[in-house]
């Protein structure tokens, strides 16, 4: 099993390029001092999947994103083509934090993330050649595009494995879980897209709250929520413009609605009408 990073190759980064201040000497980094990577191979589930993770650690300081990684943030990308014996993956993300940075929000993990993956065989009685290319944004005061490419065989029946347990715990709560009452979401035409306003019944999540909407379409931008809470009821308010800027039509089944909050998280699948 192994897990390939490109560590000769060396990225030049500027921070007068990234955040327009007066001339600064430009620092050499190299990616293999920044992330390391491995493959948890885990176990075989009951319906024939296999439990798996990447492990990423990071240096201290330095975080990754989340699947939404917020205006500030850069969305993980994996291909998984040249896999064999694979016919699908589903990620099991766990809760993330919410980073601000020169009045920027951003959604991800510091130093370290365990990501479950529970991978479909074509063929459960044989192994999974797993090979992936993924590209990852890192950053700490300055931030940098990270590739790395994985290559793990992966068989026989495994065992649990705690470190993808405790992953798979972390995961957000479903709104049943969460003691979700009720959520109504209303939208209106703006000048180039739509505005989405949801109401849920929800009981506090802790903290300040964050809430995201993924409408199902990678097409689409989304702004960062106002959020208010009145009580029992959280109130989220965001714009949904698509990459063409034409009107486009929102799929209610697809949207997710993810409420992020100091001592737990939320994940709502639909956003349907009052």
């Amino acid at each position: 099993m192994n897990v390939v990073l490109p560590s000769a190759t060396a990225l030049l980064l500027s921070a007068a390029v990234l955040f327009g201040s007066g001339p600064v000497a430009a620092e050499t980094i190299r990616q293999s001092d920044l992330l390391q990577v491995r493959v948890l191979p885990g176990w075989q589930t009951p319906s024939g999947t296999r439990m798996a993770a990447l492990d990423l650690t990071l240096a201290p300081e330095w975080k990754t994103y989340w699947r939404s990684p917020g205006d500030a943030g850069i969305p993980p990308m994996f291909d998984w083509s040249a896999s064999e014996n694979l016919a699908g993956v589903v990620f099991h993300w766990p809760r993330p934090q919410v980073f601000h940075l020169n009045g920027l929000q951003s959604i991800g993990y510091e130093q370290r993330l365990v990501l479950p993956i529970e991978l479909v065989a074509r063929d459960p009685a044989r192994p999974i050649h797993l090979r992936a290319a993924v590209d990852l944004g890192i950053c700490r005061d300055i931030c940098m595009p990270a590739t790395m490419t994985i290559d793990a065989r992966i068989a026989g029946s495994g065992a649990p494995d705690p470190v993808i347990r405790a992953a798979l715990a972390d995961k957000p709560l479903s709104g049943a879980e969460a003691g979700l009452d009720a959520i109504a979401c209303t939208v209106e035409p703006i000048a180039d897209g739509l505005r989405l306003t949801a109401s849920l019944r929800l009981p506090p999540t802790g903290g300040a709250e964050t809430v995201v909407f993924e409408p199902g379409r990678t097409a689409v931008w989304v702004s960062e929520a106002e959020v208010e809470r009145q009580g029992g009821t959280l109130l989220a308010r965001a714009d949904l413009v698509a990459e063409s800027g034409a009107p486009f039509v929102l799929d209610r089944s697809r949207m997710v609605v993810t409420v992020l909050g100091d001592q737990r998280a939320v994940e709502i699948a639909g956003c349907p009408a009052p």
